[in-house]
């Protein structure tokens, strides 16, 4: 089963347990893994299918069934409220566990909030933190860089298939998903907005050049972009300031969950690979332990910049500078780690004969970096 297996099955003994992630991203694997080895007797319901649909509308389940997996549930326009009288109601006879292909923790369709009756648990694709078993970590890496990590073509192997099943699930994403939850007629110029996105990842994303681009208004693409973090298709990273405000007015990066939809260079697609993994270690540490993650990125008016900036409530924990094949260390990074003294300071290359330490800073590779963290943590 997946790395947050554990962890979820421990959560539902006491509480209700929201899984979210991307589309194809593993949830209904998990959740039928979890009900065949340890709640054989649960069932399994699934919003998109007719007859499951009718049955959650009529609460219609055993009382044998000792867990109840509602699968794309936050499609139900009232579906917290519906949720929440459920549980209040029968948390004692049965355990629930939610998994939805849009952020559940943020969603507001009606009810009264469900705050202190869940836990919230984010799924991502594969990385080095979690390769499957047969696959080495070389080979794991050489995937995460042309069919991306989401489970289907990552353990495929096979690039045409892999773009043949990015396609259809971008399709999906479009004209399903975002068609049920979100109020946007002009599907066709999202998708050209998307893939504005795909063209630009590791640059500042200045909206106001893309709404220009495309003729639409500022606070439009603004809204697209929030869409398209729902859906889980893409994610923000802000800039690492003191200042709320200015944090707000300088433009932020976007990288994708899935290294696949990276249209660009190996260098873009490497520094995607490596924004995925962190993002996807700092969920898992928020989500296990309850502190508060941050990853952001620093850039000063001359220009020199740090790809990304590990805060823990509130707190600089790490500096990280992504290369594909430059073993220097960055200049940038140097000059930051030197005048802000983060814990560590770190250069992950891709392409690099042998780590070193110089100066307070560590270069490495990246299946040294990332591996195992999950498995010891």
């Amino acid at each position: 089963m997946r790395y947050i297996a554990p962890y979820v099955l421990e959560d539902l003994g006491k509480k209700m347990v929201f899984v979210g992630g991307p589309r194809q991203v593993g949830k209904t694997t998990l959740a039928k893994a979890i009900l065949s080895e340890a709640f054989p007797d649960g069932r399994y319901l699934n919003w998109d299918f007719d007859e499951d649909r009718q049955d959650i509308l009529q609460k219609k389940w055993s009382t044998d069934n000792t867990l109840l997996v509602f699968d794309e549930l936050h499609k139900f326009p009232r579906w917290k409220g519906w949720i929440k009288g459920i549980y209040d109601v029968s948390h004692e006879i049965h355990s629930f566990l939610i998994t939805g292909s849009a952020r559940l923790d943020i969603y507001r369709r009606g009810g009264d909030s469900l705050m202190g009756r869940y836990h919230y648990w984010r799924l991502h694709p594969f990385t080095l933190d979690e390769i499957p078993k047969g696959i080495s970590a070389k080979k794991a890496l050489d995937r995460l860089m042309t069919v991306g990590g989401f489970p289907e073509p990552f353990l495929d192997g096979d690039e045409r298939a892999a773009r043949r099943w990015r396609r259809e699930r971008f399709d999906r994403v479009l004209r399903e998903d975002i068609r049920d939850l979100e109020s946007i007629r002009n599907i066709q110029l999202l998708g050209l907005f998307l893939d504005s996105l795909r063209h630009r990842v590791g640059g500042l994303i200045r909206l106001s050049n893309l709404a220009t681009d495309l003729q639409i208004s500022h606070k439009t693409a603004k809204s697209w972009l929030e869409v398209l973090e729902r859906m889980y298709l893409v994610f923000s990273v802000r800039p690492y300031t003191k200042s709320l405000s200015r944090a707000v007015l300088k433009p932020p990066k976007v990288y994708f969950f899935d290294n696949g939809d990276v249209l660009g260079d190996e260098g873009a697609r490497f520094e995607n690979l490596v924004a995925t993994s962190l993002l996807k270690r700092l969920h898992f540490l928020e989500d296990r332990d309850g502190y508060r993650y941050e990853l952001r990125y620093i850039r000063d008016k001359e220009g020199r910049e740090v790809d990304f900036a590990i805060v823990k409530e509130g707190e600089l924990e790490e500096l990280i500078e992504v290369k594909h094949s430059d073993e220097n260390i960055s200049k940038s990074l140097l000059y930051y780690s030197q005048r802000l003294r983060p814990k560590k300071a770190t250069q992950i290359v891709g392409k690099i004969k042998r780590p070193y330490d110089k100066n307070r800073v560590r270069v490495i590779d990246p299946i040294s970096y990332f591996s195992h963290f999950l498995k010891h943590n």
